[in-house]
């Protein structure tokens, strides 16, 4: 692999800040099975089929590789759409955490109101774990319901165990661990992603937590590939299609609402890779599953993954204010890799975004940016980078020196800010 090194340009701030931030590499790379890095617009749709692309039928619709983070094909995936059930991962993620956290025990026992029994439980009609009215469930057998059986009782009794009720836990706890977890655009109004204009999601961010839930935790990520579970003498099968219908399948969730049509979050592994799918807004089950199978299917014949960057490698340099260096070496403490097309055909492009310049003294392993690397219009893996040297702050001169360069620089956008 060659490294071929472009000039600096502005781009997209990292930590918000207007115009502090920089691209401090856009690395071309000429790759040995003849990829090359190329600028990117920001379209949402994938690569044409004649260039080897997908072409499917869903609305929204993405493809992740789940180690990297690599986005192999993504179509309107950042439209917020009506999750449905597939935003029951949200409530299992909050109590997965909250379990982990040892702020709730998988013992614990939650009562079954008649809120959650009525509106969740066998009187709704919905998907349910058929819960006994004012009956004591533990955490762990309701989130056997939540997620094999999809019951919407169980995603209430929890939200009510944990919170109170489920308006508080849907605002407190959903809504801020969305945060934390860097999915900025979901919003939620219940538990169980029953209708409600509240409730709204991207196919990108169910994807995103679906990964999360994964790589974090591997002990809870195995109730999702449970084919049956039995709650007071009723026996159902896990609704995820995948199951019975795709080797290596192990998740996740569907879901159904008028308003969000048919929509399904899935994964499977195949010769040691995990791939990620996400549809949405299907008018039909059986093309939900048909779109999901295919589009995995298609990552799985068409991608390897290769390293863009070794461990420690040097990846580009940030700018350094008032330090004894005019700039800092970055790398990252883990290759940073990328699934590509076996045929070729992929065009990438890789760009360090930080908030700069960055102000010393710097630590050896101190965070600086991201590097982000696209293929064709679309972003296929984000990683973050540090630095890989200590910087001293420089002497008085040279901080001056620098004050002196950023005030310049500033007064001149300012002005252009004007125009």
């Amino acid at each position: 692999m060659a490294l071929k090194m472009l000039p600096f340009r502005p781009s997209v701030p990292f930590s918000g800040r207007p115009w502090r931030a920089l691209a401090a590499v856009a690395a071309a790379l000429i790759i040995g099975w003849s990829g090359v890095l190329q600028a990117a617009n920001q379209s949402v749709q994938g690569a044409r089929k004649e260039e080897g692309g997908f072409e499917g039928d869903a609305p929204t619709a993405i493809l992740i590789e789940a180690t990297s983070g690599s986005v192999l094909f993504e179509k309107n995936a950042d439209e917020l759409r009506a999750p449905s059930s597939m935003m029951k991962l949200m409530t299992a993620e909050v109590v997965f955490h909250a379990v982990k956290d040892s702020t709730v025990k998988l013992t614990d026992e939650y009562r079954i109101s008649e809120n959650a029994w009525r509106r969740g439980g066998a009187p709704s009609g919905t998907s349910t774990m058929f819960a006994a009215l004012n009956s004591k469930v533990s955490v762990d057998d309701l989130l056997h319901g939540a997620i094999i059986q999809s019951g919407n009782d169980a995603c209430i009794a929890l939200a009510e165990g944990m919170a109170g009720n489920e308006k508080i836990f849907a605002a407190d706890f959903m809504t801020k661990r969305a945060r934390e977890l860097g999915l900025a655009k979901s919003t939620f109004a219940n538990a169980n992603g029953l209708p409600d204009p509240g409730n709204k999601m991207t196919v990108r961010e169910l994807g995103m937590l679906a990964r999360h839930i994964i790589l974090d935790y591997p002990e809870f990520y195995k109730l999702f590939g449970e084919k049956e579970f039995t709650w007071n003498k009723i026996r159902q099968q896990n609704r995820n299609p995948l199951l019975n219908a795709m080797e290596g399948a192990d998740g996740l969730k569907t879901g159904y609402t008028k308003e969000g049509g048919y929509g399904m979050v899935g994964s499977a592994v195949q010769n040691g890779t995990r791939l990620i799918v996400v549809v949405n807004g299907l008018e039909d089950p059986e093309d939900r599953a048909t779109e999901a199978k295919k589009m995995l299917e298609w990552g799985f014949r068409n991608f390897e993954t290769r390293t863009l960057f070794a461990a420690n490698q040097p990846i580009g340099y940030a700018r350094v204010f008032g330090g004894e260096s005019r700039s800092v070496k970055l790398s990252s403490p883990e290759p940073i890799k990328v699934m590509v097309q076996k045929n070729g055909s992929d065009k990438l492009i890789a760009r360090i975004v930080y908030s700069g310049p960055v102000r010393a003294p710097i630590e050896q392993g101190q965070r600086v940016g991201v590097v982000r690397v696209w293929r064709g219009p679309n972003i296929a893996v984000e990683s973050p980078i540090y630095a890989a040297e200590p910087i001293e702050k420089g002497s008085t001169m040279r901080r001056a020196i620098d004050g002196v360069g950023e005030l310049v620089i500033g007064l001149f956008r300012a002005g252009v800010e004007k125009l």
